[in-house]
């Protein structure tokens, strides 16, 4: 999500390269480049002409602080009104003081609003508010047995009457059952339509003058662009709604809602979905999304994804292993699935600050063949194997038949397993403040598996010991002990990249 105006405002950067001050005249060419982001982003007219007029004050109003070149400071005052573009905080779903909370969730047919219901559900119920769903949408095909069907996924119960009853009805009871059942809150899933009729909003009126809820969320899809603010708009002034949840954020949208919605509405973002899982919804924080869009990445949000599949106690059973090189391959399985469950390779590399932009769309998918293809070569061993990696260093015959029962090479598992061996290595004499043959630490603690992780561009989980880098990869450092010119160019190579 993004990219297209990531990178075009990365050229707008470029404008500023060289001057040692902002003026008037050298930043119009910087705004006529946001200026075309946005409107390529397809944000609202509106919302550009004014996001870019504040921009422009701001700049020239900017004192030039010692040490911070025009760019550097054109940079941060664009991140800070994207921030206050946004709504600048988190704004977490309300919490009546008599339970229970109501949430009435609108929106158009297609938005993803029923399954968007259920993910709202199961994020409650990880911070433990019992939670009810309501079934109004009558309309729809199969649309109660959809949302039906996501309640015993995520282990929430649903109020339903059937296709036959009236929705105000269904709602009203809904609410009933939680307060007799005494449950936190209830949401409340109503019908949508393909585009937006009077009967609805009068259905969706109707429904709200009835249960009286705390939210009114309105659920807009992401890749609508330009078209989310007049939806915005619609309903605000026609139902009033407290808040807006983004779905499809993970797909190729261009931004335009995101960047729109709290404009036009007053309200915030207050969740996006990203992805198609029921766990995959976070709660919006305009600040991270602001960094994203700049290619700051996003460590916080990086933070909570492994904090939410991370076991400490697991941890530091791990750390132990790997200190003392009893570090297998039945954990180096576990890590990678739990990698997956924090979602795609692209999706956490974009979370970490610098690395965005540095690798490509088609080195990241081969970054995650390769994963494939590992866990398929790890699967064929069995449990003494991957407890025991030694025994597959000694025994061709062993890695033969794992090489027959993934269906690759048997060069690949002989080189899988010796980079693990040396991954061991690395990591036992890192652990005891050893650091040799580095190489390239694009990813931390993964040194050594450069077989793995080939396909990613300059390997940077790799170390190549005597081996030359790909070109063109400036993580690499030479050997110790070459000429005075080499010491120099690997000074000047360093770190700087990564």
């Amino acid at each position: 999500m993004f990219d297209a105006l990531a990178d075009r405002l990365e050229g707008a950067w470029k404008k500023l390269r060289g001057q040692d001050k902002i003026s008037e005249a050298n930043i119009q060419e910087a705004l006529r480049e946001v200026r075309r982001a946005l409107l390529e982003a397809d944000v609202s007219l509106q919302v550009v002409k004014d996001f870019v007029a504040e921009v422009q004050t701001q700049a020239l109003g900017a004192e030039v602080i010692s040490g911070v070149n025009p760019r550097e400071q054109f940079i941060k005052i664009v991140y800070d009104e994207l921030a206050a573009l946004m709504g600048e905080t988190n704004e977490p779903l309300a919490e009546a003081d008599t339970a229970p909370t109501i949430v009435l969730m609108a929106g158009l047919q297609g938005t993803g609003k029923t399954t968007a219901t259920a993910k709202l559900a199961l994020h409650l119920r990880k911070i433990d508010r019992s939670t009810l769903l309501v079934a109004t949408d009558v309309y729809r095909p199969a649309a109660i047995d959809q949302l039906v069907t996501l309640g015993k996924q995520i282990g929430v119960p649903v109020f339903e009457m059937g296709k036959d009853a009236n929705p105000v009805e269904i709602a009203r009871q809904g609410v009933e059952k939680a307060k007799a059942d005494g449950i936190n809150t209830v949401i409340i899933d109503t019908a949508g339509r393909l585009q937006i009729d009077e009967s609805m909003m009068a259905e969706l009126a109707q429904i709200k003058t009835t249960v009286k809820p705390h939210e009114v969320l309105l659920v807009v899809d992401a890749m609508t662009g330009q078209e989310a603010a007049n939806l915005t708009r619609t309903f605000h002034d026609q139902i009033g709604i407290t808040g807006a949840i983004l779905t499809k954020m993970d797909g190729d949208t261009r931004g335009g809602a995101a960047l729109s919605v709290r404009r036009i509405s007053g309200q915030p973002i207050k969740f996006i979905g990203v992805g198609e899982k029921v766990e995959a919804l976070q709660p919006f924080y305009p600040d991270r999304m602001a960094q994203r869009i700049l290619g700051m990445g996003d460590v916080l949000t990086l933070v909570e994804k492994a904090q939410e599949e991370i076991d400490l106690a697991d941890a530091e059973k791990l750390q132990e292993k790997i200190l003392t090189a009893k570090f297998d391959f039945t954990d180096f399985i576990k890590q990678l699935r739990l990698m997956k469950n924090m979602g795609s390779l692209a999706g956490i590399m974009k979370l970490i600050p610098g690395m965005g932009n540095k690798i490509s769309e088609e080195q990241l998918q081969q970054g995650e063949v390769q994963l494939k293809r590992t866990e398929a070569m790890i699967n064929s061993m069995t449990m003494a194997e991957r407890k025991d990696p030694d025994l597959l260093a000694s025994s061709p015959s062993r890695r033969k038949r794992i090489a027959k029962g993934s269906g690759y090479a048997l060069e690949d598992v002989s080189k899988l397993v010796a980079d693990f061996q040396k991954m061991r290595t690395l990591m036992q004499q890192m652990g005891s403040g050893q650091f040799p043959g580095m190489g390239g630490m694009g990813m931390p603690g993964m040194g050594g598996m450069g077989g793995m992780f080939g396909g990613m561009g300059g390997n940077p989980a790799g170390s190549y010991g005597n081996n030359p880098p790909p070109p063109g990869w400036r993580g690499y450092q030479a050997p110790i002990g070459k000429s005075k010119k080499k010491k120099k160019e690997k000074k000047k190579k360093g770190f700087g990249s990564l």
